[in-house]
């Protein structure tokens, strides 16, 4: 029902200027706590708007309702992955698997290429891998922890994390992203990776230089002496072993062997736990507060993967990194979540979003404004739906015909929307990738989205490839070789 009534454009937009009104009041009344409850509630009642503007135009509330379930039945995957996400990162905390890669890596890194290397060592997870959450998680959460030791500012170390982590997830072939693009697009796996090196090199390469700038920039006082007293603190509160990093090589076996993600990231919890039961049975004693082991192994592992541990430390530097919430950590994420696919879904069951949408398809000209309208729409999706799957599948399936009715190659198309789509849902703050790396990592997205320099390159990167027409492939030269 909702195909057939028209919304004048204005009208459509309203929904989101009030969300939009509203997530600037929060960001300055609020400030870094927006995801404690406000940027939720200015995502629901801008969903009530829609609702009340649909209603007014003869739209069912059930047609609205089915279409928000939809709408949260699909980041229903991405919730349960961060619930997992949340219980590892604290059975990893407790084992003294993160102490023990930021203890070795302090020994390894230096700290003027610090950054430089965190791009390089994330990307290389990220593409083994597939997946940039993992990899976030993970080796990410450690070198957060290397960097703040070094004196580096948080918001730089996680827009390194972040711009190595996502060019996996765009390039990988493992990646779910990487696969979903050229299936809406109609191109293959393969030719869609090497046409998207084009543009995805030239924004690794600058991504690489301004971290250089910025590490050979940075003064860094009393280093060693800060790493001294960093890795004593450790050695303090965790028993470190270097049979600690079997626990991450495992989990990486397990995702490279295309483990699906839930059952791999329990896996690496239940290793986390085993580990802390064999190399810190003082701190397991000291979390569980028992006489007998046993109830010490099962209270401290249960807290950990669900609750809240602090783990006390000599360096107020470290102080919040061993500080880990399991999965209790991860609900106001769930809710953010929750509330912008309440959004999404009734912004597309009401029929509003696909009136924007063809108002956009309406004004493409040439292959420059069609390249232009698909980096915006995805963008667009990303941030009124709140979800990177959708802002590939939606305007991969809107642009699909348009493309090959002006010549253009498919691949182009999939290279659009993973420069675009993909990439940037971790620089918004209600979307489910930046409420969940901003939860991770523990810094808010505004303070790191300014230095995820390879996010924010590449859209416009692949703006510049086709304004300067360099190879943009098209139906009739499709077998034509890209070095030619």
């Amino acid at each position: 029902m909702s195909e057939k009534i028209y919304y004048p454009l204005w009208l459509a937009f309203v929904p989101i200027l009030v969300l939009i009104g509203m997530l600037t009041l929060n960001v300055l009344f609020f400030g870094d706590n927006t995801l404690g409850g406000s940027n939720q509630i200015a995502l629901l009642v801008s969903a009530g708007v829609v609702g009340l503007i649909a209603h007014k135009k003869g739209v069912l509330w059930q047609d609205i309702k089915t279409g928000i379930v939809k709408s949260i039945s699909t980041a229903m995957p991405a919730m349960l992955i961060l619930l997992l996400i949340g219980s590892l990162a604290g059975t990893w905390m407790i084992s003294g698997v993160i102490p023990t890669l930021i203890y070795y890596g302090l020994d390894i890194l230096n700290p003027n290429i610090f950054l430089f290397a965190t791009v390089i060592v994330t990307a290389i997870v990220s593409v083994s891998t597939g997946s940039s959450w993992s990899t976030v998680a993970t080796i990410g959460v450690a070198l957060m922890g290397i960097g703040i030791a070094l004196g580096i500012h948080e918001g730089i170390i996680a827009g390194a994390v972040i711009s190595g982590a996502y060019f996996g997830d765009k390039i990988s072939p493992l990646s779910d992203t990487t696969n979903l693009a050229p299936a809406m697009a109609g191109t293959d796996l393969f030719t869609h990776i090497k046409y998207m090196m084009i543009t995805t090199v030239p924004s690794m390469i600058l991504t690489l230089i301004l971290f250089l700038i910025i590490g050979f920039n940075h003064e860094f006082i009393n280093i060693d002496q800060n790493i001294f007293e960093v890795k004593m603190a450790i050695e303090h509160s965790f028993d470190i072993s270097p049979w600690l990093f079997l626990v991450p090589v495992l989990l990486f076996i397990v995702i490279i062997l295309k483990v699906p993600p839930l059952p791999a990231l329990m896996f690496g919890t239940l290793i986390g736990a085993i580990a802390a039961l064999i190399f810190q049975p003082e701190l397991i004693k000291n979390i569980g507060g028992y006489d007998s082991f046993a109830q010490n192994a099962y209270v401290s592992s249960m807290r950990s993967m669900f609750g809240e541990v602090l783990i006390k430390t000599k360096s107020d530097a470290l102080a919040n990194l061993f500080h880990s919430t399991g999965m209790e950590g991860m609900l106001h994420t769930i809710w953010l979540i929750i509330s912008a696919m309440v959004f999404g879904g009734s912004l597309e069951a009401s029929g509003m979003l696909k009136r924007i949408t063809d108002a956009i398809i309406s004004k493409v000209k040439s292959s420059f404004s069609l390249v232009a309208s698909t980096v915006g729409t995805c963008i667009f999706f990303n941030l009124t739906t709140s979800d990177q799957y959708i802002a590939i599948v939606v305007p991969g399936k809107m642009y699909a015909d348009i493309y090959k009715e002006k010549g253009l190659a498919p691949e182009l198309l999939s290279r659009t929307l993973e420069d675009s789509g993909t990439v940037t849902s971790v620089l918004i703050p209600w979307n489910t990738c930046g409420a969940t790396q901003s939860a991770v990592l523990g810094v808010s997205v505004w303070t790191y989205a300014p230095y995820a320099f390879f996010n924010i390159i590449s859209p416009f990167m692949s703006l510049l490839i086709v304004a300067i027409n360099y190879k943009i492939r098209r139906l009739h030269s499709k077998k034509v070789n890209l070095e030619s």
